[in-house]
């Protein structure tokens, strides 16, 4: 080996030392996404905050003190339609405030864009509709104190603050917050905790408001103080949008005080995948790295995520950041929401897009939060008692009775408009019950079922054996059975043990109705369509397990 041989082997082994020694980056993590330039990713910002350092930027006092509100200012980032001036300059309208990084998310050319629709104004907010309320939850009724609710048994929503980062147009409590007289103090958080300490039956505290992340750090903590002194109350939650609207507010000292007071959970307020970005992903994984579970609450709104392929989307954005969707909100019947609403029939189709089509952590509970206070219902069987074309009745947990009024107009989802429906994520094979329910098979062979190739295996899987999808051991007993063969394999009825059975049907496939003569059609159909009669099939032989042991069939 001569000196240039030698030299190649020592850079091979150095290279492959140091290969070796690198730590691996797990760049599938999106808390973890780079930019073009190599460092971390960054969302979009508006030309009007271009020239804005990072370190402003990302400093969530100066994102709270630099929101848009007045119609100059919002023209400035957006361009506006008639409507939408209509809304700005309303003189009662509900509070608008916007952080510059939520207004940057915006298409200032779209006025369909769905976060352009949860925060800007609408001249048609302040249309009255059916059932409109303003307290739809009775929330002010089930208050032992200012800012307590108690309607459930263990569990009590504690409001400590009417002020938020930004201000969403369906706002159920639009009564109240962003009102600074309707503000709580600490006399308010005093009385609030007194009642919980005369109160052991509640286990549970969800934290809300307004926004508990927009207060003061020091007297966020001390309520959470409050909270962990009290021997009964085990679990503390957070409900907060503030890592939608300001993720910048998620810093490592709010972490760090967090994770002092566990058990501690939190849920956020996702409605549409655009507003999953790096920032909040980088958040969200400082919540998750804390020790927080953290969840997600959508609202169901028309013209912003009234469409299945957008919620699989969403629900899939969201465990991918370790966010586990946890409920799907009813639009609530309050004060202008009207344009926002949608048939409860509508939350039903998308439910059914999801179960089965995804994965069932991916899937959130379907509610309604009752009218009159009877608390979040589940809409299923149990809980839904008749539908009508104008009204839900329902029941919750306690037997109470409620309606939900339907909206009278409904503008449906543009499929040909949505990239989300033109880029759908393809489920092939997914289709079809024709026979099954005729009763003509026990089960539904997937399209290209018998294509290895088409499903990308190498061979066949066991389960593509067309035997294996004869229904033995269902209801079997010992013996034979006399089974009619159609007339392209002689028509003649002949005594068949299990294995020739097995034969039998993988060279013939599935016997079709239409395949048989008139006279052994209706004896088939005679013979509960599949050639045996009640009580006929045999059993497996010895030794040989059901098909059912392995959960193959049914």
């Amino acid at each position: 080996m001569d000196a240039q041989e030698i030299k190649v082997a020592v850079a091979r082994q150095a290279a492959a030392a140091a290969a070796a020694e690198a730590p691996f980056v797990n760049r599938r993590d999106p808390a973890l996404a780079l930019g073009p330039d190599g460092r971390p990713a960054r969302s979009r910002r508006a030309p009007i905050w271009a020239d804005v350092p990072d370190e402003k930027w990302d400093d969530w006092r100066w994102q709270l003190s630099n929101r848009i509100n007045s119609l100059d200012e919002v023209a400035a980032v957006l361009n506006l339609t008639d409507e939408e001036r209509e809304g700005l300059t309303a003189d009662d309208k509900f509070r608008v405030d916007i952080t510059p990084y939520f207004a940057s998310l915006i298409d200032p050319d779209d006025p369909n864009d769905p976060i352009r629709r949860q925060v800007i104004p609408l001249g048609r907010e302040h249309q009255a509709f059916t059932a409109m309320m303003e307290d739809s939850l009775a929330e002010d009724r089930h208050s032992p104190v200012p800012g307590l609710v108690h309607r459930y048994p263990d569990r009590v929503l504690m409001l400590v603050t009417t002020q938020c980062a930004s201000y969403c147009r369906y706002c159920t409590r639009s009564r109240i917050v962003g009102d600074p007289t309707q503000n709580f103090n600490s006399k308010d958080h005093e009385a609030q905790l007194e009642y919980l300490r005369r109160t052991p039956q509640v286990r549970d505290v969800l934290i809300s408001g307004g926004d508990g992340l927009t207060l003061a750090p020091k007297l966020f903590e001390k309520i959470l103080r409050g909270l962990r002194e009290i021997p009964h109350i085990e679990i503390i939650r957070i409900g907060s949008r503030v890592p939608v609207f300001l993720p910048q507010r998620i810093d490592d000292e709010l972490c760090a005080m967090l994770e002092k007071y566990h058990p501690l959970w939190i849920n956020l307020h996702f409605n549409h995948p655009n507003e999953i970005t790096p920032e909040v992903s980088r958040a969200v994984d400082k919540l998750t790295k804390a020790g927080l579970p953290v969840g997600n609450q959508s609202v169901l709104l028309a013209g912003v995520n009234d469409c299945v392929n957008i919620q699989r989307a969403l629900v899939h954005r969201l465990v991918e950041n370790r966010i586990r969707p946890y409920y799907l909100y009813q639009c609530d019947l309050v004060a202008g929401s009207g344009h926002f609403r949608t048939p409860v029939g509508k939350g039903l189709e998308i439910m059914e897009g999801l179960r089965g089509h995804t994965s069932g952590y991916a899937v959130p509970t379907y509610v309604i939060d009752a009218p009159g206070g009877g608390g979040k219902i589940p809409v299923m069987p149990n809980y839904l008692i008749s539908y009508s074309d104008h009204k839900v009745v329902l029941r919750n947990y306690e037997g109470y009775i409620t309606t939900y009024e339907e909206p009278p107009t409904y503008q449906r989802h543009d499929q040909a408009t949505c990239t989300y429906c033109q880029n759908g994520r393809p489920e092939p094979g997914q289709s079809g019950v024709l026979g099954l329910l005729e009763g003509e098979r026990m089960w539904i062979e997937p399209k290209n079922f018998e294509d290895v190739h088409a499903r990308g295996n190498k061979e066949a899987h066991r389960l593509q054996d067309p035997s294996k999808w004869v229904p033995f051991g269902v209801g079997a007993i010992e013996g034979t059975a006399t089974r009619s063969l159609p007339v392209h394999e002689g028509g003649a009825a002949e005594q068949l043990d299990a294995g020739e059975r097995a034969a039998t049907d993988t060279n013939a496939g599935v016997v079709e109705l239409s395949d048989l003569v008139p006279e052994e059609s209706a004896q088939r159909k005679a013979t509960n369509g599949n050639g045996y009669g009640p009580g006929e099939e045999p059993r497996p032989r010895e030794g040989e397990p059901t098909a059912s042991a392995h959960g193959e069939l049914l």
